[in-house]
């Protein structure tokens, strides 16, 4: 079979209409070679009447036990969807062993590490091949702290991201019980007896979670964690990145709350950075953790919004805050 792309093999599984909107998905054969087994599921979305027509390219990362779905439904709704029809050339990838994309042979061991260093840079090469150009990139919680670490690692700079928006995106929420050196050691103890996180059983969502996962988010609240891996510490990285950012947080939040989002907006070096807490005006809808991207009253309220910051990510947002980087003087340490 012919492959999709002249960078690796990229392979058109499917392509279908859903109703007004075009769906293709590719399966690109990463080759990395920490597991070359790794194979990531990805979706373009684009309108069925404008087959030829090449909007701007935007990425959108899902977050823990999550897919695509969360991005668009069968039915063709989700915030996917609707940049779709707005024009914009809408790419889905699907993390390691999640949706389409099968559980590579080292599953039980990846890591955001993996995901920012090897697959992110991959998306990121493929979409600029398909498209010419550099796409923005949206991530929510844990597809956030993805792209929050690929940028802040160096893994994707300027070339690659033309903005990038975080939506319930933070690392800074300190849990001080991980700070005592003899509970993490019976935490982890305890928790390796298990191989995954059954997202189902936690009512999270349909997706499993590898257990590495929580043991690396263990690491960056231990003692002297920091966001990053030896020798490369992303939070510091943050400093240094140049491209517009959004950060987007709930009022009502509970898993990431408005404060620690704000500490990873603050964070960013970008002198073009705005900051939005949905629900913080008086009277106005208290979004949560999911609902500030899922949800009837987000289509009216919130998508709107991402479509004015995607097609003019250099001018103010209605309703958010701009902070003046160069007065930014201390942020709080991550975790």
């Amino acid at each position: 079979m012919q492959s999709s792309s002249a960078l690796f093999p990229v392979a058109l599984l499917s392509a279908e209409r859903r109703g007004d909107l075009s769906e293709d998905v590719y399966r690109i054969k990463a080759g990395n070679r920490s597991d070359p087994s790794v194979e990531l599921a990805l979706t373009r979305l684009g309108k069925v009447e404008q087959p030829n027509a090449q909007g701007v390219p935007v990425i959108l990362l899902h977050g823990s036990f999550s897919n695509r779905r969360f991005w668009f439904s069968p039915k063709g709704i989700g915030l996917g969807a609707f940049l779709a029809r707005a024009g914009f050339d809408v790419w889905i990838p699907e993390m390691r062993g999640h949706g389409l994309s099968p559980r590579n042979r080292r599953w039980a061991r990846n890591r955001v590490a993996d995901y920012a260093a090897e697959d992110l840079p991959l998306i990121a090469a493929f979409v600029m091949e398909q498209t010419g150009q550099a796409p923005h990139w949206l991530g929510h919680s844990l597809g956030g702290i993805t792209l929050a670490a690929a940028l802040g690692g160096g893994y994707l700079d300027a070339t690659h991201v033309a903005s990038a928006a975080f939506f319930g995106t933070q690392v800074s929420r300190r849990r001080w019980p991980l700070k005592i050196p003899p509970l993490v050691w019976a935490l982890r103890l305890l928790l390796k007896r298990f191989s995954h996180v059954c997202g189902t059983r936690l009512k999270r969502g349909p997706e499993d979670e590898p257990m590495s996962l929580v043991f690396e988010a263990l690491r960056w609240q231990g003692l002297f964690g920091r966001f990053g891996e030896k020798g490369n510490d992303w939070w510091q990285g943050l400093a240094n990145v140049q491209v517009p950012v959004l950060a987007v947080s709930g009022a009502a939040d509970r898993q990431d709350p408005p404060w620690a989002c704000r500490a990873l907006f603050e964070q960013v070096g970008s002198v073009h950075k705005q900051y939005l807490c949905l629900g913080q005006a008086p009277g106005s809808q208290a979004f949560g953790h999911v609902d500030m991207l899922v949800s009837k009253a987000a289509q009216t309220a919130v998508w709107p919004l991402v479509r004015h910051w995607l097609e003019q990510p250099f001018a103010p947002l209605p309703g958010a805050e701009q902070v003046d980087a160069s007065r930014v003087t201390e942020v709080p340490s991550a975790v």
